[in-house]
């Protein structure tokens, strides 16, 4: 039932304030279509078996904009997408998911990476050989470092990465030159950071978005003594 499908993502886009979101992480729309319908559209499709491009092929994409606005609104330069993401999370937690647990859990952050195969490397950005924990060889790809937080019940994503290396020999693919104060910029720079400072980078991003925890989870060959000291200075257990 589409008409029920699309009440459903509504309602969950104005219940947690999801477009004022959007406009503090620096989209702005000046005329045509509004903000509101594009993101619908944006966040529905997640749930349709077919892409956009697919849609359009098969002749049943029934929106009142073009592709060319979907495009733009995708890629758009001046969204910051991991912060929107940490904002949302940060909204769903504190004003739902909270009030259902009890002072007394233990919540917890939790932090991992895995491994993120790119084939066609040839072409891609910051691309790098990148060491696969699970078959204990290095391969072509990125790692991709995720934050979420758990009361034990219930798993929320807060924020991802993309890590590419900070080491110039296992660097494969382009590594453009940015500005290094603009979103791109710090993207770049955070992907060439060590996974162990992006760890308590992303955490800091949290934490100044209003996430709380009482201790922050990892595998045990992701720590170090330097680490551990900085996230008790934020009154984290680990």
């Amino acid at each position: 039932n589409e008409q029920l499908f699309s009440n459903s993502i509504i309602s969950f886009i104005k219940k947690f304030q999801v477009i004022k979101l959007l406009r503090k992480c620096g989209f702005r729309k000046e005329k045509g279509i509004s903000l509101f319908s594009l993101f619908l559209y944006v966040l529905s499709n997640v749930f349709r078996d077919r892409s956009l491009y697919m849609q359009l092929k098969m002749d049943h994409f029934q929106e009142n904009f073009s592709k060319n606005s979907y495009y733009r609104f995708m890629r758009n330069v001046h969204v910051n997408w991991l912060h929107f993401t940490t904002l949302l999370s940060a909204q769903i937690i504190n004003n739902h998911l909270r009030s259902l647990t009890s002072e007394k859990r233990a919540d917890c952050f939790v932090v991992d990476d895995s491994y993120f195969s790119r084939t066609g490397f040839k072409k891609t950005e910051l691309v790098a050989k990148v060491f696969d924990h699970v078959s204990m060889t290095y391969k072509k790809g990125f790692r991709m470092m995720t934050l979420g937080w758990t009361d034990g019940a219930s798993f929320m994503p807060i924020n991802s990465v993309l890590l590419s290396s900070h080491k110039l020999q296992n660097m494969i693919g382009e590594n453009k030159v940015c500005d290094q104060r603009t979103i791109a910029g710090k993207r770049r720079m955070l992907a060439r950071t060590k996974g162990t400072d992006v760890m308590v980078n992303l955490i800091d991003q949290a934490m100044k978005a209003g996430h709380q925890a009482k201790y922050v989870l990892f595998d045990s060959w992701f720590s170090n003594p330097h680490q551990i000291v900085q996230l008790k200075q934020r009154k984290l257990d680990v």
